[in-house]
């Protein structure tokens, strides 16, 4: 009987993928996937170190772990990712835990079959965490579960040092992966059957700066889009400093890539936006919007909002307001400002008390709302193109997305998932909409 594997996931969608490639290891190691914790020969926690709750929660899990242990002593308990990135992680979760068998970094999640080979040789716990990062290897297949979505890495790691943010400390600089090397992936997915192609890095514009790859962002985008075949085409995160025109025009050209953007602003205030270290101003951000929207009229953007960070006025959060009702975002990811140790904010002075964080999050999560209600109720009546991605088993129907994100459900006498279906839109609850089959590819 094969040896069968768990993954925990925790984080980004850039998370979601890496999982997907440890998975690939564990079934080239002859490892089979399994729901059940209690029937793992391994299990696996991909951590996440952005914010405080995802720490907690994997603390929480692997802390659950210690009956099933000891019950099932040969089981062997891997924890790797961001978390383990920070400095004194490691030596804190071998105090914590002791019964966790192998430690390694987001930077060498690669080296986790050498690792698990090693941990059954020695009987001993393992613990390699490297430091900085080497090659990007190429050779590791995913396993891909997310049928018909596919994300494709650009990029790994991050060079902006946002004030906020530990991804550079643990991620590692930037480099990006060879053109080649991404629309050969590309290419297979579509013969594959993949209908939703997602480029991914942590600055998807900044591909190629540094010369390696030999082509920039709007070069690579053109190529990967001139790939024959009917798939949709998706691209995170942009950064407002790098979005430029060049990357627009491409959009213009293809019809496959999506016309929605995710360009995080994170804040409306300049004084914020300076703290952060953004390098980009609101008026900047607000000249983006328009560029876009003069040569693409029907795009949407979507974006991601911190509010309580170090030295923020309640007329700094008003300028954030005010900013998502003049961009009319299509939906926004809101978050209150979490301090992380080893970044230039934790140490910042004027820290946000917990209630004025709270109030603001509140009512910038009822405005985002009540933008994102009237966009949904513009849906009612109208025929668009859904990819259908699964079926809700609750509701007793089919799910998909439309190129703006926008999540509908329907009804289907025949197995719909991984087909373009266009919807006529009946009703719309909120940010979901409901509607009938008018046909489908």
């Amino acid at each position: 009987m094969k040896e069968k594997y768990h993954i925990v996931t925790y984080g980004c969608q850039m998370n979601l993928h890496e999982s997907e490639k440890i998975a690939g290891i564990l079934t080239r190691m002859g490892y089979t996937h399994t729901d059940a914790l209690e029937k793992a020969d391994i299990i696996v926690f991909n951590t996440c170190c952005i914010r405080e709750n995802a720490e907690n929660h994997a603390f929480g899990n692997i802390g659950a772990l210690k009956k099933l242990k000891k019950e099932k002593p040969q089981l062997i308990i891997a924890v790797g990712g961001c978390m383990t990135q920070e400095v004194g992680k490691p030596e804190l979760l071998e105090k914590k835990f002791p019964f966790i068998d192998i430690i390694f970094g987001a930077l060498n999640f690669d080296d986790l079959e050498s690792l698990i080979l090693r941990k059954k040789a020695q009987k001993k716990k393992v613990v390699e965490v490297r430091q900085e990062a080497g090659e990007i290897v190429e050779t590791t297949k995913p396993f891909r579960t997310s049928y018909p979505n596919a994300w494709v890495n650009i990029t790994y790691g991050c060079d902006n040092f946002c004030s906020y943010c530990i991804v550079p400390y643990v991620r590692g600089r930037e480099r990006s992966r060879k053109p080649e090397h991404i629309i050969a992936e590309v290419q297979s997915l579509v013969k594959e059957g993949y209908k939703e192609i997602t480029l991914l890095g942590q600055n998807v514009n900044s591909y190629g700066k540094n010369g390696a790859a030999n082509m920039n962002f709007a070069q690579l985008l053109d190529a990967v889009a001139s790939i024959e075949g009917k798939f949709r085409l998706r691209f995170m995160t942009s950064h407002p400093k790098d979005f430029t025109e060049d990357v627009v025009a491409v959009m213009e050209k293809h019809r496959k890539i999506c016309r929605l953007v995710h360009l995080p602003v994170q804040s409306g205030s300049n004084t914020v936006l300076q703290a952060m270290n953004r390098r980009y101003t609101r008026e900047k951000y607000l000249d983006e919007i328009r560029m876009l929207k003069s040569r693409l009229p029907e795009a949407e953007v979507t974006s991601d909002i911190i509010v309580g960070f170090p030295g923020e006025t309640e007329a700094d959060y008003l300028q954030t307001e005010s900013l998502v009702k003049e961009v009319d975002f299509a939906s926004a990811f809101t978050f209150v400002y979490s301090p992380r140790q080893g970044t230039k904010a934790a140490e910042m002075d004027g820290q946000i008390p917990e209630d004025i964080q709270k109030d603001r999050i509140m009512r910038l999560v009822e405005l985002v709302n009540s933008l994102t209600r009237k966009k949904s109720e513009k849906y009612v009546g109208k025929t668009i193109e859904i990819l259908c991605e699964g079926f809700d088993e609750k509701k007793g129907m089919y799910l998909g997305r439309d190129e703006f994100g926008r999540m509908g459900y329907f009804k289907a006498d025949e197995n719909a998932i991984g087909r373009f279906v266009s919807l006529k839109i009946t009703k719309a609850n909120g940010i979901s909409l409901y509607g009938e089959i008018v046909a489908m590819e």
